[in-house]
């Protein structure tokens, strides 16, 4: 090996090597599986540590830009994918506790390294030196053979020529103004919405305005109440699982409409927390970027890289869908009109009457209320359900490890090990709502796996992050089905972390509308009666569910899809309609939702979009901007995935393994539809997701 090629690998191999003793990011863990030693770390840590990964990675830049040797793959592409090995460990810790455990000196920390990362990003793809070497490689693109390194060069190159590498200089210097000022508005967006929903309270101390609702739910809010220094009182807050079943349960129509009217206008109040500017801003900037880049509207140049390709089919794909839910959400709300007359109302439905005679109208039909089924679905019996289930389809076995670092003491970790004892990575769960995590469920990772430059594997270390309901005087931690499909859903994503075998953390990455397929497949098994009799169990007696409750449960799985469906979807065509746009947004988030949402699909005053614009924090401050139609996209693949096991066996070892083989393992190697083919053996049909939502 020359000279110059060891002094370069030499750089990125010294990137574990103690630079401060003083801060534990800037050395090699000394913690069992190398997992992030969170008692040691401090707020104070971050910013230097961030700094030293930007200084680190701009010196192996350097050193690959200036290097006398001929560009190669290995001395160009596989260096630079190695370059951020510090910057992406200290950034994965840092972005995770921001999102599961912040604070107002993280939050300012964010606001002050966003624009760093920003221009640190933009000085990498916007170096000319160095993007002439990677075209050096991308013409000889046609010598690489291992599939994997050919899509770590193509994954690359595009991503310069997406990043603006092909720019003249003025449209250069204008881009990074554009990627800076995201990055600031987008933190500001988050750090509003969190502010808006912690800052709201329904305080209740009178006995009466408790009607309706069961007594965990009661439990839970006087427990709430005595955490926040009132005891004696009941409060409920904007968190689902208080905010769901108050809004399900309440006999109180004008507490109902209280606590909805703040949900739904949270950072839309024309306070400091007020959001419809930043929306404005951001939507336009995204515009101006993708003109920059030679596309006509922001969903062009995402959808470029998904499977959906254009916003054309993302529209076809939605109107399919759009027509027979509204139909239906106009019947079930005839229904529930009829119910409230019925029962000697004389008002018209509104939003927040929705859930509260929708749960009428189930225990009505189907004798079946959410109250019947959560005795059933105690937290850690679900998550016992969950390892079993993954033990019967892939052989994996968790076990629990007390005593290891964690950066909140609700946090439990586990070891993943295969069949044969071999080591599969590390899970953390974090599964309770608190005032410094954002709202929602998600997966991510402290480390991700990947290869090291000399071919050893890192196992990756994996987090779950949930609000789910918290045990409440005597009771335990019980979940609603919602929760339940969620815990599923989100261990999905864990799993296909876990399960990785990309060698390159790039390549690991995939489309957003296909990203979706590992999480949302898992829920198909969380009501398969094989299923329900393994972590179904009462956590009173251990009685299993019975099957009139299953039965129960599946004739009234179809219940309410026309509202479920229709929400999801205006939310799917709101950030689409925002994304499409081809000139600025000239009027104010609200007046947009209305003439796309109402005028313009038709969308009925009694159910409001999932998500409206001022808290909509996926496309505005996450990764689904022009992608939120993802989840349903993605359910096509996953029912027609799941007609495969439930044909051969819904616990098929064969079938498991290819899926496994083809999709989990994969990431981003091939094409999706060129893996999915390869474990389904055909495109996947819409039929099976119609029928599972009873919309056909």
């Amino acid at each position: 090996m020359k000279k110059n090629l060891i002094i370069l690998f030499a750089l990125i191999m010294i990137q574990t090597i103690s630079y401060s003793q003083n801060n534990p990011l800037l050395k090699e863990y000394d913690t069992p599986f190398k997992v992030p030693p969170f008692e040691q770390i401090k707020n104070e840590h971050f910013l230097p540590a961030l700094r030293e990964g930007i200084k680190q990675q701009s010196e192996i830049i350097e050193a690959i830009v200036n290097n006398p040797e001929s560009p190669t793959y290995k001395n160009t592409i596989e260096a630079y994918e190695f370059s951020d090995n510090l910057l992406t460990e200290v950034r994965g810790v840092f972005f995770n506790l921001s999102s599961a455990n912040t604070n107002p000196e993280l939050q300012k920390i964010a606001s002050e390294i966003a624009p760093e990362l920003s221009a640190h990003s933009d000085n990498i793809l916007l170096n000319e030196k160095f993007f002439s070497r990677i075209k050096e490689v991308y013409r000889q693109r046609a010598t690489l053979t291992n599939p994997e390194q050919v899509r770590l060069l193509d994954k690359t190159y595009n991503d310069f020529v997406r990043g603006g590498a092909n720019l003249d200089d003025t449209k250069k210097s204008r881009l990074r103004e554009i990627n800076k000022d995201l990055s600031l508005l987008r933190l500001k967006f988050g750090e509003n919405l969190l502010a808006e929903t912690n800052g709201f309270k329904l305080i209740i101390e009178d006995k009466n305005d408790l009607s309706g609702l069961p007594e965990s739910v009661i439990s839970g809010a006087y427990e709430t109440g005595k955490k926040s220094g009132m005891e004696g009182k009941w409060i409920f807050t904007l968190q689902n699982p208080s905010l769901i079943p108050f809004l399900q349960y309440s006999d109180k129509r004008e507490l109902r409409e209280k606590i909805w009217r703040a949900y739904s206008n949270r950072c839309n109040n024309n306070n400091e927390f007020d959001n419809k500017e930043i929306i404005v801003k951001i939507v336009n900037l995204k515009l101006e970027r993708a003109k920059l880049l030679g596309f006509n509207t922001t969903a062009n140049f995402i959808l470029d890289e998904n499977m959906a390709k254009n916003p054309e089919n993302v529209f076809d794909f939605l109107s399919k869908l759009w027509k027979p839910s509204l139909e239906a959400a106009k019947r079930e709300a005839e229904e529930l009109q009829k119910l409230i007359e019925k029962e000697g109302g004389s008002f018209k439905l509104q939003p927040w009457d929705w859930r509260y005679y929708s749960e009428k109208m189930r225990k009505e039909k189907y004798a079946l209320d959410e109250e019947m089924l959560k005795p059933y679905f105690e937290l850690n019996k679900v998550k016992e359900g969950i390892f079993y289930l993954s033990n019967k389809l892939y052989g994996l076995n968790f076990k629990k490890l007390d005593n290891m670092p964690v950066y909140n003491e609700e946090v439990q970790v586990y070891e993943i090990t295969e069949s044969d004892g071999t080591h599969v990575g590390i899970y953390y769960m974090d599964l309770h709502p608190r005032a410094g995590k954002r709202g929602g469920a998600w997966s991510s990772s402290f480390r991700s796996h990947y290869k090291t430059i000399d071919g050893k594997d890192v196992p990756p270390v994996i987090t779950n992050v949930c609000n789910f309901s918290r045990p409440a005087g005597d009771l335990p931690a019980l979940l609603t089905f919602d929760e339940v499909e969620t815990f599923f859903h989100e261990f999905g994503h864990a799993l296909n972390s876990l399960l990785s075998k990309c060698g390159y953390r790039t390549v690991a990455g995939v489309p957003r509308d296909f990203v979706e397929l590992p999480s949302q497949i898992l829920e198909n098994w969380l009501d398969e009666p094989e299923m329900l009799e393994v972590y179904a169990k009462h956590y009173k007696t251990g009685e299993v569910i019975p099957k009139e409750l299953i039965e129960k449960l599946d004739k009234s799985s179809k219940y309410g899809q026309g509202f479920t469906t229709v929400e999801y979807l205006a939310a799917s065509i709101l950030d689409m309609e925002y994304h499409t746009l081809k000139e600025d947004l000239k009027i104010t988030p609200n007046e947009f939702e209305n003439k796309i949402l109402e005028e313009k699909y038709g969308l009925i005053p009694e159910i409001i979009s999932r998500y409206k614009s001022t808290y909509f924090n996926h496309i505005f401050n996450s990764g689904y901007t022009a992608g939120y139609y993802s989840y349903i996209w993605a359910e096509v693949l996953d029912a027609d995935a799941y007609e495969l096991f439930r044909q051969k066996g819904i616990f098929d070892k064969a079938t498991a393994e290819s899926f496994r083989k083809n999709i989990l393992e994969k990431g981003g190697i091939e094409d999706p539809m060129v893996l999915y083919k390869k474990f389904r053996g055909a495109e996947p049909s819409i039929e099976p997701l119609l029928k599972k939502r009873g919309l056909k």
